[in-house]
Parts: structure tokens; C-alpha cells; sequence
């Protein structure tokens, strides 16, 4: 019985694991997932309470501390039509460092265009909008890490 407990646990993949750990502290993130089929591995990283020590050797770092409240202008609600990060990773609004952004405020673009890319574990990834319009507002920045849901930009 013992031997079929064995079988059926999931085998980690620790380069897998590794790779994840440093887009975590690369990205200044604190969690990540990864689903493949019914494979799924979550990272986190979590402050550690004041004084406390790490109870294993293999503990994450301590988080960031927490940033200040943004200003009012920043938390307002973002519009419904934003278009919004698939993914964790790094994004760039050109295909190369020093070349012209893939869109600017006033383009206007259609399905399928080229938005800008996001880098995930070292595959580049293109995102392209999904409707017709304006590009309104760009609220993000070249370079800038991205988490799963975050408005990269309005298109109306």
C-alpha cells in the first residue's frame, strides 16, 4: 500500500521549481502558479513575522515591505474595457530595446493587432487586442513586471 501512495504523488520537477523561485524574485512577486493538466505548482513567498526566523534552511525570502497607499488618482476603478495581463511576467511595448512601441495613445487597432509582449519563463508573448478601436491610456510602463489580471491599457 505504501508503494501505491509512492506511485501516485505527484514527482516535483525542482528545475521547474527553480525557475519559478526566480521569476518570483525577479518579478518582486510574491506567488505564483503554473497549471498543466492536472499538474499544478504554486510558489509563494511570505513575510516572515518581526523577530521570527525561517523554521527550514529551504525557506522563500521575506516580501518586500508594503508600499505606501497610492495616491487617490491611482485607485481609481479601472473601465471594463481594459484590456488585461494572461499572465505573470515582464512587459515590453516594442519588439526590441530602442525600436518604436507596437502602439501609442490615439493608434487605432483592430483584432488581432500587436499590443505589446509579455515575457513569462523566457518565451516571449504576444498580446494582441481583442476588439476594434482607440487606444486610450497605456498604464503600464516598458519593462514593467506584470501579474495575471493587471490593466495593461484602455481601448475604446
Amino acid at each position: 500500500m505504501a508503494e501505491q501512495k509512492e506511485q501516485q504523488a505527484m514527482r516535483v520537477d525542482g528545475a521547474l521549481l527553480r525557475e519559478l523561485a526566480a521569476l518570483l524574485s525577479a518579478n518582486d512577486l510574491t506567488e505564483i502558479e503554473v497549471e498543466d493538466g492536472d499538474r499544478k505548482i504554486r510558489v509563494a513567498r511570505h513575510a516572515l513575522p518581526a523577530g521570527g526566523q525561517a523554521a527550514a534552511n529551504f525557506a522563500p525570502p521575506p516580501a518586500a515591505p508594503a508600499i505606501a497607499a497610492a495616491p487617490a488618482a491611482e485607485s481609481a476603478p479601472i473601465a471594463a474595457n481594459a484590456i488585461r495581463s494572461p499572465m505573470v511576467g515582464t512587459a515590453y511595448l516594442s519588439g526590441e530595446p530602442g525600436s518604436d512601441p507596437f502602439i501609442k495613445v490615439g493608434d487605432k487597432v483592430k483584432p488581432g493587432d500587436t499590443l505589446l509582449i509579455i515575457e513569462a519563463m523566457k518565451v516571449m508573448n504576444p498580446i494582441q487586442a481583442p476588439v476594434s478601436g482607440t487606444v486610450k491610456d497605456i498604464l503600464i510602463a516598458d519593462g514593467q513586471p506584470v501579474e495575471f489580471g493587471e490593466a495593461m491599457m484602455i481601448i475604446q
